[in-house]
């Protein structure tokens, strides 16, 4: 076995931690669900965003019958790509209803008002649906059930989904930018450049990650990009400083030597010859940043400085239901908070099994 690739070698490592491929496949998984967003959610309209008031608070499981209307305003259909994405209006308004019977131009339906309110009689005047498609009876599912606007809980929780590893991707790409650069230009180039860039990273590195997400945020404002940018620039310190250490002990060996000798430049001894070998270490690093952007999320929208309603994120969906844990409404705020323990656990599970497929001492005792 000893004529494998670096990165077979590695690959073959890692795949005899059962449990960390487990969390790999978790979260393919997830990404997988991520991406397919709208076209697999319940509640395919904008940001999961049809409430329908007279359902808030319903058990997981609940089941309503729906007279479904069609709006008066035309309502234009997307396509695939376009659904995937941002959703398709609905072209129907919702009403819960307990029993309906059709006339000639009519319904008469007892709309349902709550579970301890006699239903209310009402008459919609339109035709009956094998006249057309203005009017139909549904029966809707939900299986989270409803939050307290009466939205689809199941839908959020997916859409929030996609918030959540889009914020660790790009966070997790801006700290690795930063902190790549700088710390492979101060370890390389030391004396005074290390010196300054040492003590902006020591300063930064006392801060407290949330306090700094948070006066970022502040700085920024609120949003979705902001996040992207406060959570990506607490993190690089910690990347710049594993990559400053790397560098220190590696550009003295004799291969870096003799590419220096060979009258290579700077910039190409450091991307082509020092980077590629540290880059196990790296990749271990960004795991572990990208469980840790996540929980920084999490938190930031629980404190209001994420993204903005109506967008869902499991961080605003556990701000807004927090307060039902007394009661027996819990799952509002378990379901979200056991998505975000399953999702960084995942993380974290890959992350120890990346290090040690990067060990160098383990991997050639095995081979």
């Amino acid at each position: 076995m000893t004529d494998l690739s670096p990165s077979n070698r590695t690959w073959k490592i890692f795949k005899r931690n059962k449990i960390a491929v487990g969390g790999m496949v978790f979260i393919i998984l997830t990404i997988l669900v991520a991406i397919l967003g709208y076209l697999i959610m319940p509640d395919s309209t904008p940001l999961a965003n049809n409430m329908t008031i007279q359902l808030s608070i319903k058990k997981p499981g609940a089941e309503f019958m729906m007279l479904r209307l069609r709006k008066s305003e035309p309502v234009d259909t997307v396509n695939v790509f376009s659904k995937m994405l941002f959703g398709q209006p609905s072209f129907y308004r919702d009403i819960p209803i307990t029993a309906y019977r059709f006339t000639k131009d009519s319904i008469y339906v007892n709309e349902y008002i709550g579970a301890e309110d006699k239903p209310e009689a009402k008459v919609y005047k339109i035709p009956a649906p094998n006249n057309g498609s203005s009017a139909i009876i549904a029966h809707k599912t939900y299986l989270l059930g409803t939050d307290i606007y009466g939205r689809d809980l199941l839908s959020r929780l997916i859409l929030g989904t996609r918030v959540s590893l889009s914020v660790g991707l790009m966070s997790v790409i801006i700290s690795m930018l930063l902190g790549v650069s700088i710390g492979a230009v101060a370890g390389y180039f030391g004396g005074w450049i290390d010196a300054a860039l040492s003590w902006l990273m020591n300063i930064l590195w006392a801060l407290p990650a949330l306090l700094l997400v948070l006066a970022i945020s502040f700085a920024l404002g609120k949003g979705l990009w902001q996040i992207f940018i406060a959570v990506g620039l607490s993190m690089w310190v910690e990347v710049a400083r594993l990559v400053r250490g790397q560098v220190l002990s590696l550009k003295q060996v004799e291969y870096i030597e003799a590419a220096r000798s060979l009258g290579f430049n700077n910039t190409r001894i450091i991307s082509r010859h020092i980077l590629p070998n540290i880059i196990g270490p790296i990749l271990v690093l960004a795991s572990s940043n990208f469980a840790s952007a996540i929980l920084l999320e999490a938190g930031l929208s629980f404190l209001g400085f994420g993204a903005q309603p109506p967008m869902p994120t499991w961080g605003s969906m556990i701000k807004e239901h927090y307060g039902y844990i007394v009661m027996d409404s819990a799952y509002l705020a378990v379901i979200p908070g056991m998505a975000i323990m399953l999702l960084v656990y995942a993380f974290n599970l890959v992350t120890v099994g990346l290090r040690d497929a990067f060990d160098i001492k383990s991997q050639s005792t095995r081979f």
